[in-house]
């Protein structure tokens, strides 16, 4: 144990400058998520003269639409270089936050929702896990845990640093200063960081382009690619959703509000801690061998949270919540380029991350649907569940076929 974690304190050390250019374009992607836009949702609703349910349709289609227009932005990480994108992303972030703060119609809302949603959530997350994925072989599982912990530390520390800006600014203003920062600080310290493309070790290149190098035409043909984003969309899907109704689970459990606000950090804790360890694990093992279990602490959340209703519960499914979060975030950075290499690695991962969106456009749409028609949240926890405990099951078998085509790659794909 003490050798393992000496050997990675080493690639630390050894690939700092890369491993923190990952972090800090999943950390400035914050401004684009949904935890950071709907803290100031109040005042976006009072401004415009919207409802809840007309507020949350804009961002939906919004979020559907970057999510559409991603599959095509996407495969540009496969010609242009990673400081450049970076670059470019952080310029148009910054230009949607302008925008977002000088809007004074419903349109130029839409625009600055969606292209907030495009440039930070979308873009800036997929050009940091496409650069981890293509410039790491052996360590890829290690390189994309440290870089997904940026968007732990966004949840952690831009709430805090945007609701003290609001009590000394009025929103649109905060909108501004989050421009002039991305602009000043991330965007020159993505191009240190970012512009020099990492030379392979000597170890990854025993791995370079090993292997068929699938296009993306040929990915979304290979019926396992589906069958695996199927798995990929639960954790946005349900995460998305009990964030968005946290206010209805609150009140359906008689919870005071600070039950499930104060459950955040502890979700942010396990979730850097377990990706931490599953990045390591997947250069042991392979993310194929991991794929299977990261829905089962998801699995149990959801039905402990829709079966009980002690305040302890909450906390107990962050904490499960926290480490799918984990798992996924480090076996779906590496587990695309592990199955269809790294050559066209931008264009496949593009229908990922766009699924990914859109899952988490969809699911409080759909569940807020379905509570108005009166299927309990609590009910739709345990059909989660259920959907969780299926798709873990399917993925095993998944596992295993990954694992014989690997052993077979000189057969075509349409064989298995």
């Amino acid at each position: 144990m003490r050798d393992r974690s000496l050997t990675f304190r080493a690639f630390l050390v050894a690939n700092w400058r890369w491993l923190t250019g990952g972090v800090l374009l999943t950390f400035v992607s914050s401004v684009g998520q949904t935890f950071f836009i709907s803290l100031f949702a109040g005042q976006i609703r009072d401004e415009f003269v919207l409802s809840h349910g007309e507020f949350g349709l804009l961002y939906m289609l919004a979020t559907l639409g970057s999510a559409a227009t991603l599959i095509g932005l996407g495969r540009f990480a496969d010609t242009v270089s990673i400081g450049r994108l970076a670059a470019i992303w952080i310029v148009a972030l910054a230009a949607a936050a302008v925008l977002m703060a000088i809007a004074r119609h419903a349109v130029f809302l839409f625009l600055a929702l969606y292209c907030l949603r495009l440039f930070g959530q979308g873009m800036l997350s997929h050009t940091s896990l496409v650069a981890m994925g293509r410039w790491f072989h052996a360590e890829r599982g290690r390189a994309v845990s440290v870089a997904t912990t940026g968007h732990q530390l966004g949840e952690g520390l831009l709430p805090i640093a945007a609701v003290a800006s609001l009590v000394l600014f009025d929103w649109r203003t905060v909108w501004i200063i989050a421009a002039i920062l991305l602009l000043i600080l991330a965007l020159p310290l993505s191009q240190i960081f970012l512009s020099t493309p990492r030379t392979p070790s000597a170890k990854d290149l025993e791995h370079f382009e090993k292997g068929r190098q699938w296009t993306r035409a040929e990915a979304i043909r290979d019926p396992l690619f589906w069958v695996i984003c199927s798995g990929v969309l639960a954790p946005a899907f349900i995460g998305t959703s009990v964030f968005f109704h946290q206010v209805h689970l609150a009140q359906i459990k008689m919870w005071a509000p600070s039950v499930v606000a104060g459950s955040f950090a502890l979700m942010s804790v396990f979730s850097v801690c377990v990706g931490l360890a599953t990045g390591q694990l997947i250069d042991r093992y392979s993310a194929r061998s991991v794929l299977p279990y990261f829905l089962f602490p998801l699995s149990i959340g959801c039905a402990l949270l829709g079966v009980f209703t002690p305040a302890l519960v909450m906390p107990v499914f962050m904490a499960l919540l926290g480490t799918s979060f984990g798992l996924s975030s480090a076996v779906f950075g590496a587990i695309w380029p592990e199955i269809y290499g790294t050559r066209h690695l931008g264009s496949v991962r593009s229908v990922v991350s766009a699924a990914m969106v859109f899952a988490s456009a969809l699911g409080p749409g759909l569940t807020g649907w379905l509570i108005d028609v009166e299927v309990g949240f609590e009910t739709q926890l345990l059909y989660m569940s259920a959907y969780c405990i299926v798709m873990m099951t399917i993925l095993m078998y998944v596992s295993q076929v990954l694992k014989r085509r690997d052993q077979c790659t000189s057969l075509p794909s349409d064989v298995y």
